[in-house]
């Protein structure tokens, strides 16, 4: 396997754990260099994940910015520098940056189940500024979904969830408890937290589910998620059963559930 399809594979993995990281290429140069035009590596907030555009102080430099950019959770960056100038080495040489980052949005949310609600609940999401992965077993409705939600076809879905970036918000939506219950027990087993957690269902459903939680072994106290989801009147869920009417009351919460979060991360940040 040559190089430049090892960096496919790899972009391809990192793409699929849904894991921030940026790529970064030389796209063009003039005299003494360490590294040719189209050298490229990828960066991850663990630092050199693949690849690379020379090594020493010009690399150094360029995970810099690359983690710079995950940081602050932006998308593109350029940069053209002096290798004497701008990077301090004793190279006469001048290159030119191209840093791109992907799997930064700041808003993840991660549904279990690509049902007739998780359908219509899709069609709203991408409308948003978010980024969405849908996981089901079922092939033919992963197919349905829109163009902009990243599906994923996976007969054992419980077994995404250790590779779930800490800010997802998830949602269980599966055919039903016994397929909802093995994520939700991974989850707790693992301890994993995240922003917002919910269960499509009744109070009911909900009772049933933090039963056998408990019963295999999870403490009571741990067991915080939303179920039944979506906005409530009271006691009620707001809308009808129409999968549509749904949809908006889930996409309401979670955007109220995204901006208490991003109120609190800003709070411990004064």
């Amino acid at each position: 396997m040559n190089e430049q399809q090892q960096f496919h594979d790899r972009l391809g993995e990192l793409l699929n754990r849904a894991q921030p990281f940026v790529t970064v290429s030389i796209v063009d140069s003039h005299g003494s260099t360490p590294a040719d035009v189209g050298s490229r590596m990828i960066v991850t907030d663990n630092g050199l994940d693949f690849g690379t555009v020379g090594g020493g102080r010009i690399e150094e430099q360029a995970i810099q910015e690359a983690q710079r950019l995950l940081k602050e959770k932006g998308a593109t960056s350029f940069c053209d520098w002096s290798l004497k100038a701008d990077v301090g080495m004793t190279c006469g040489g001048r290159v030119k940056l191209y840093f791109e980052a992907w799997n930064v949005s700041p808003w993840r949310i991660v549904i279990f189940g690509a049902g007739h609600v998780t359908q219509a609940l899709a069609r709203l999401l991408e409308t948003l500024p978010c980024q969405v992965t849908c996981i089901d077993p079922r092939r033919d409705w992963i197919e349905k979904l829109p163009a902009g939600i990243r599906g994923v076809v996976d007969d054992a879905p419980a077994s995404r969830v250790d590779n779930l970036a800490d800010d997802s918000f998830v949602l269980c939506m599966t055919k039903g408890h016994q397929s909802d219950l093995p994520v939700l027990q991974r989850i707790f087993q693992t301890s994993r937290t995240f922003p917002y957690l919910g269960v499509i269902g009744s109070r009911a459903k909900a009772a049933v589910l933090r039963k056998e939680l408990v019963d295999a072994g999870i403490a009571l106290k741990k067991l915080i998620f939303h179920c039944p989801v979506g906005l409530l009147d009271g006691d009620s869920p707001i809308g009808s059963h129409h999968p549509s009417e749904i949809a908006v009351s889930i996409t309401a919460q979670l955007i109220q559930a995204r901006d208490h979060w991003r109120s609190h991360l800003s709070a411990r940040k004064v």
